[in-house]
């Protein structure tokens, strides 16, 4: 693996560098801070041998971009061999190759920087099995039962379309299993960040005012146990509507403060769902569809500060106006509620041609009339950079990348002309805020789900804060103020035990809260 390999020699080439440098000389111009990158996916070629890789970088450098997004765990098999997913059936060259490990070495000996994209709520999409029989499909899927079976189900039953099976979000064992796994790419590899993709309920919906999907047994059960609730509720239910929302909203939470318990520089990103219009034309945040219909709250978690960057797939067409104008109205909010966080518009190069996707790269570099700017551009995708190029023969795909490069970097007033960097995250790199987390269980193991947990300041700048514990037990507050906090549990009935403990919350520091076991009684 290529764990942090780059740290020391950095260092010394700063140390020399400052050494060397005559004391009379001009600090150089700092350089502008703007994301630029590609969206590499695995269902195209790219990554799948060192020669593959080596023609990315170049590709990547050509457009002057700083950043990858490669995807590595595609649907729950992994294009590495050092995470807890098993290693894809995909043609890749064979082992002891490691595509995730050989683009970060020859990403960052070019500068560039690599986030390490993850589905989550796509499981399979094959009729044939995966080979590896640690694979979730084949333990946790179709053959298993009960809390076992990690499957989401919709309101009809179905739990696979066409061959596409899909992971439901409020099953405990399955969201531990997610949360581990991308502890392990952290871990094991230097990736600069993660990119959650799926982080939401699925589509297939019949309609676009609510979900249709969350109804699998477990599901159910642990819906009715937070409510107190006997029924079925239908999919338009405002109360379980938020209820699964908020599974989204609680796993990215967990799966935040999961990354910064191993390594708190690496970026969490979100593939952020613009389905349709913007908020401006259906009535407000609420009712677009990624609120409404796929539960992907995204804008209140930038708000919380749980995600760092949310990268939308602003998937639009230039040449149709109203697909110009949803591209327009979802670039106005995005880069209005970016708040102490960041977003970055990602258009679908393959629904473009190349000077239309250049038009919209001088669209949402444009101020809003707030005067705000997204943090930069993600081109979906490597693979096809071009309407014409998603059609065409490989020699036609490299024609049109090398013709949207051109185009973005050459030219008095190309958009990518001059270097820029990766925009640097102020709130992790010189951190005035800590982070808390805790578990709750009986002294069996059992997990205590769904108990109310509120964080009070006893001193220190911070406010209550109240959270939720998920069906593992687990809670956490992000961005708190340092100080001295209670964490106070609302047990439920007939368990006893210590109903708070005493937190100290230091800026940069991932706080726990020591909380005992509980009993419960008989």
């Amino acid at each position: 693996m290529s764990r942090r390999r780059r740290t020391l020699p950095v260092i010394v080439a700063l140390v020399l560098a400052t050494v060397a440098a005559p004391s009379a000389a001009a600090d150089p111009a700092p350089e502008q801070e703007q994301w630029r990158g590609y969206w590499v996916d695995a269902f195209n070629e790219g990554i799948y041998t060192p020669a593959q890789v080596e023609e990315l970088v170049g590709d990547a450098l050509e457009v002057n971009a700083n950043a990858l997004i490669v995807q590595v765990a595609r649907r729950y098999d992994c294009f590495c061999n050092g995470a807890d997913y098993p290693r894809t059936d995909a043609a890749i060259a064979p082992a002891p190759y490691d595509p995730l490990d050989e683009v970060i070495e020859q990403a960052h000996a070019a500068g560039l920087e690599v986030h390490a994209w993850v589905n989550f709520g796509t499981l399979w999409n094959s009729a044939t099995p995966p080979r590896s029989p640690d694979h979730v499909f084949n333990t946790n899927g179709p053959s298993a039962t009960g809390p076992d079976r990690w499957l989401n189900k919709r309101v009809d039953g179905t739990e696979r379309v066409g061959n596409n099976s899909f992971l439901d979000p409020a099953n405990p064992a399955a969201r531990d299993y997610v949360v581990g796994a991308i502890q392990s790419i952290v871990r094991e590899y230097d990736v600069d960040g993660i990119n959650l993709d799926y982080i939401r309920y699925p589509d297939h919906n019949s309609t676009t005012t609510h979900s249709d999907w969350g109804y699998s047994e477990t599901s159910i059960a642990r819906f009715q146990a937070a409510t107190g609730r006997t029924d079925i509720p239908a999919p338009s239910d405002a109360q379980f509507t938020e209820w699964r929302r908020e599974q989204i909203t609680s796993i990215v939470r967990r799966i935040y403060l999961g990354i910064f318990e191993v390594d708190p520089t690496v970026r969490l990103s979100n593939d952020g769902i613009t389905y349709g219009f913007g908020p401006q034309s259906v009535g407000g945040w609420e009712q677009t569809r990624t609120y409404a219909e796929v539960l992907q709250d995204w804008r209140a978690w930038l708000d919380e500060g749980i995600i760092d960057t949310v990268v939308a797939m602003n998937y639009k067409r230039e040449w149709m106006p109203d697909q110009a104008q949803m591209f327009a109205e979802w670039n106005e909010v995005l880069a209005d509620w970016q708040g102490d966080r960041q977003t970055v518009s990602g258009p679908a190069l393959y629904l473009n041609e190349v000077d239309d996707s250049v038009q919209q790269v001088r669209d949402l570099l444009t101020p809003t009339a707030a005067g705000n700017t997204v943090a930069g551009w993600s081109g979906y995708s490597y693979a096809n950079a071009s309407l014409t190029a998603a059609a065409g023969t490989p020699a036609v795909k490299d024609a049109e990348r090398a013709a949207l490069a051109a185009a973005l970097t050459t030219g008095p007033d190309a958009p990518f002309a001059d270097d820029a960097a990766v925009p640097s995250m102020p709130w992790k790199e010189d951190p005035t805020t800590g982070n808390v987390a805790g578990a709750l269980r009986l002294r069996t193991g059992a997990a205590l789900d769904g108990v109310t947990v509120t964080l009070e300041p006893v001193a220190g700048g911070g406010e209550t804060r109240t959270q939720v514990s998920d069906g593992s037990g687990w809670f956490g507050f992000v961005d708190v103020p340092p100080g001295v906090y209670l964490a106070r549990y609302e047990l439920p009935d007939r368990v006893t035990g210590a109903p708070l403990s005493v937190v100290r919350v230091r800026a940069g520091e991932l706080a726990g809260t020591r909380t005992p076991p509980f009993i419960a009684l008989p």
